[in-house]
């Protein structure tokens, strides 16, 4: 039962976090590996991707009702992420991560650089692509991220918000809202695969789905109050945390 406590409280963080910046797998996956110790990975994966498709759903629908969301971007970016999303579960099976495991600390500091050195960076909300331009550019950022987020995964939502600021001119809120929608879709593929292999704990993913739905709704509603300004200097938390995280299991852990 305590478990159970800490899980949902870790879920409904997961999701409060996640719905503003992404990072929410940097809380919600270590508190199950932490809970289920004897629990196949997979599964937890699995438990955890299904907690947080709600959450993420949840997110990207609050934000299309009030933040006017780029579908001539989301779109052909969620259907790449899709695809590439489950291809990059298929190489796994073949290739092992490690090298992306040792790469990831040092892209994300460089992203964290990035934005911290650029104050402006994400604060006008200014789509610098359209027509098929804009429709090749977010075809191959969603498939990019998509098999990274099949392949291994840690920080996907934050490589999304950073990708849409950066190359698509969006402002921090308008980057999340849109990564909310191919983030979906990332999910939606690997929790067909974890489903169908039996890797998913139904009970225990649907009290973690409720916690998480309550905390992205809570997140959503800080974001649309506070502003770009308050998802920037999220997004630098989450990121920082993420280049800890990931820097210690990749050399220390």
């Amino acid at each position: 039962m305590t478990d159970y406590v800490i899980l949902a409280a870790a879920a409904f963080l997961a999701g409060m976090i996640d719905a503003v910046v992404g990072g929410g797998g940097l809380i919600q996956i270590p508190a199950l590996f932490s809970a289920l110790p004897n629990t196949a990975p997979a599964t937890l994966l699995g438990t955890s991707k299904f907690a947080g498709i709600w959450g993420t759903g949840a997110a990207a629908v609050g934000f299309a009702k009030r933040v006017r969301l780029q579908w001539s971007t989301a779109v052909p970016a969620a259907s790449a992420a899709f695809a590439l999303s489950f291809v990059g579960a298929y190489t796994v099976t073949y290739i092992h991560p490690d090298f992306i495991r040792k790469l990831l600390p040092f892209i994300l500091l460089a992203v964290a650089a990035y934005t911290f050195k650029k104050k402006d960076f994400g604060s006008i909300h200014a789509p610098m692509h359209v027509g098929n331009r804009e429709k090749v550019l977010a075809i191959l950022v969603g498939g990019g991220i998509g098999f990274y987020d099949g392949f291994f995964g840690p920080g996907t939502g934050s490589f999304l918000v950073f990708l849409f600021v950066r190359f698509f001119g969006f402002d921090f809120l308008g980057a999340s809202a849109v990564a909310k929608v191919v983030n979906v879709a990332c999910n939606l593929s690997a929790l067909m695969w974890f489903g169908y292999s039996g890797h998913l704990l139904w009970q225990l993913g649907a009290v973690m789905a409720v916690c998480n739905v309550l905390g992205s709704l809570i997140g959503i509603r800080l974001a649309l109050k506070h502003g770009t300004g308050f998802v920037r200097k999220l997004f630098l938390l989450v990121v920082s945390g993420l280049i800890l995280k990931t820097g210690y299991d990749a050399f220390i852990g």
